[in-house]
């Protein structure tokens, strides 16, 4: 199995785990546990691993002093601004509405990639991503009409999730450089050290409130698989893919996201199968493949 195809398989696990994570962060916040407070745990937990994980199976690599200020600052685009934004930007609006706005990261990754990394925007990946940008719409705005919308505070709540999808984009252009200098262990160890120190100011207070004895079996696996699949998962899996794929290829599997949270829903008997689904579920795997091609004598 090629590199390749071992980053496009982490993609796709990477939006999957991240379509549940919708649902599940949904069902726990803000009702059983702060927004921030979910935020801590999802950074100190999967600090914790990947320190453990470098310590004693990763090489043992040193990271220069000159080289820490641009490893924060990725930490802090893409582990601590952007979880805090997106965990208090989904206690205000539904999911639905959440990832709406996640799929303009393709788009602005796009345009951070031409900016800073001098990415060629030839006509093959613009048409993936307007093919993939128009299933996922076509999905998203049908799937809502009729729905009952759990948003306390939508429009402060879409604002942070788009502020969210910014951030991101920022981080994916970050480590793409960090990618080609660092295992991924080395990495995400520091990448989330500087997250912990960027949350914890803002997170601990709701996260030593929370009481673990008093929650329910439920709730403590639904912050489980957070911590666990949507958060030590994604990244580490995203870093993968991050190192072998262009950055605008790794933001576009973002669109596979409402598909597989469709997917989920009709698996629990939350949501059914129609015409249009279908045919928005083909146009978004069409954008995802047309994208990956790699151009000719590139």
């Amino acid at each position: 199995m090629s590199k390749r195809t071992i980053a496009i398989i982490c993609g796709f696990l990477v939006a999957l785990f991240y379509a549940y994570n919708f649902t599940a962060a949904k069902e726990v916040t803000p009702e059983h546990i702060g927004p921030y407070g979910l935020s801590w745990y999802r950074v100190l937990v999967t600090c914790a691993i990947f320190w453990v994980i470098a310590t004693f199976i990763g090489p043992r690599e040193k990271v220069p002093l000159k080289e820490l200020p641009l490893i924060a600052l990725a930490a802090f685009c893409g582990v601590g601004f952007n979880i805090l934004t997106f965990m208090k930007g989904l206690s205000l609006t539904s999911p639905i509405s959440a990832s709406v706005l996640m799929v303009t990261t393709p788009i602005i990754v796009l345009v951070l990639s031409a900016i800073f990394l001098k990415e060629r925007l030839y006509a093959s990946r613009i048409l993936g991503i307007l093919v993939g940008f128009s299933g996922a719409a076509l999905l998203i705005f049908l799937s809502s009409n009729g729905s009952s919308e759990n948003a306390t505070d939508p429009v402060l709540g879409n604002f942070l999730i788009f502020v969210n999808a910014i951030s991101y984009s920022f981080y994916i252009v970050l480590a793409k450089k960090l990618t080609t200098k660092y295992h991924v262990f080395t990495l995400m160890k520091w990448l989330y050290l500087f997250g912990v120190i960027l949350i914890t100011p803002f997170g601990i207070m709701e996260g030593l409130a929370f009481d673990f004895g008093a929650a329910s079996m439920d709730t403590l696996l639904y912050i489980g698989y957070v911590v666990l699949f949507a958060t030590f998962g994604t990244y580490m899996l995203n870093i993968i893919a991050i190192k072998t794929l262009k950055p605008s290829v790794v933001a576009v599997f973002v669109y596979l996201q409402p598909l597989l949270a469709t997917l989920i829903a009709v698996g629990l008997g939350k949501d059914e199968i129609t015409g249009y689904k279908l045919i928005a579920g083909l146009l978004i795997f069409s954008g995802v493949f047309i994208t990956s091609i790699p151009k000719k004598n590139s």
